[in-house]
């Protein structure tokens, strides 16, 4: 799945065209590598998020097409730093 789509569909980020502005603006990686909005994620991906002061880690739990509220959040755990 598209990076972009995961981050639309897994409810990190409320709508598709703000994550593909998020990940083309250098503020999303993929496994420590600055991601394109077309990057597939995988399993096992750690992405990082950075808006502003605040930076978020998640563990790519779940590849799903579509996911409702509940399963959203399973797709996904998130990291301390």
């Amino acid at each position: 799945m598209r990076l972009d789509k995961f981050l639309k569909v897994s409810r990190l980020i409320k709508r598709r065209t703000v994550a593909a502005e998020a990940c083309d603006g250098g503020r999303v990686s993929v496994n420590g590598k600055t991601a394109k909005p077309s990057r597939e994620v995988e399993v096992g991906d750690i992405i990082e998020m950075s808006f502003g002061q605040r930076r978020l880690r998640v563990e790519v739990l779940s590849v799903q097409e579509q996911a409702g509220k509940d399963a959203a959040a399973g797709m996904y755990r998130e990291i301390a730093d």
